[in-house]
């Protein structure tokens, strides 16, 4: 791979670098920087062009580079639907600059400052543009044992391998059976625990009402009782009164 074209330096703007690399992938924007380095006292004003300005995005195209200072410009290509032929890149852009006066602000940058009829000093700069490949991941190596067979084990266990497909199916079937017997057992666990409290009731009730029955009686019981004792002593009193 070719190594990038150094920077050059010009009588009003460094550029670096000369040749703008896009790592190119297909549907995809890719972008890239130049750096515009001023290394006069001078204000510079600079324009970008590019023969291809549909393709390319520039941020910015014009702009002024403050003295002893520098500006980034970014270029983004857009998402491309075709590799190119080899990889092969026929685009190229422009850095124009010239100086400026002084306090100038990039909204006074008009393209009327770079024509030839503006009789200004104006400095060119070609750059070209590559297409390179994206870096590829590493591709992921298999682990295999000495023997061979753990690791086929480990795949059957872990459902990678055929018989670890089988297995995973099986268990795919298995599972709801499974989950539909627990079901039906802790349905018919409640189902139990249901009648047995119904019963239970059942017979409380049973109980209260005999418990019941029984007070009724003794009350019934008690007052009789009394009734018999008042007749007996009315009787005797009456005797009494009767002899006497």
């Amino acid at each position: 791979m070719a190594a990038p074209a150094p920077a050059t330096t010009g009588e009003l703007l460094r550029i670096d670098p000369l040749e703008l690399r896009f790592p190119f992938e297909l549907k995809k924007q890719i972008s890239c920087s130049m750096q515009l380095s001023n290394l006069s006292n001078d204000y510079i004003a600079f324009k970008v062009k590019t023969t291809s300005p549909k393709k390319y995005s520039v941020r910015p195209n014009t702009g002024v580079v403050l003295p002893r200072s520098t500006c980034d410009v970014v270029v983004t290509m857009q998402a491309q639907r075709e590799t190119p032929p080899d990889m092969q890149c026929k685009d190229k852009f422009l850095v124009q600059s010239i100086v400026a006066p002084a306090g100038i602000t990039v909204k006074d940058v008009t393209g009327e400052m770079f024509t030839k009829e503006s009789e200004n000093k104006m400095e060119e700069v070609k750059l070209r543009v590559t297409y390179v490949a994206p870096p590829q991941p590493p591709s992921p190596v298999p682990e295999e044992s000495e023997e061979g067979s753990p690791s086929r084990a480990s795949e059957s266990e872990n459902g990678d391998g055929p018989a670890g497909g089988f297995t995973r199916a099986l268990r795919e079937r298995i599972d709801p059976q499974e989950k539909s017997l627990e079901a039906g057992a802790l349905i018919s666990k409640l189902t139990e625990e249901k009648n047995s409290a119904i019963q239970q009731n059942h017979r409380l009730r049973q109980e209260l009402d005999l418990v019941r029955r029984e007070i009724s009686k003794r009350r019934g019981g008690g007052f009789s009782f009394i009734v018999v004792i008042i007749v007996a002593l009315i009787g005797i009193f009456l005797g009494y009164l009767m002899k006497s």
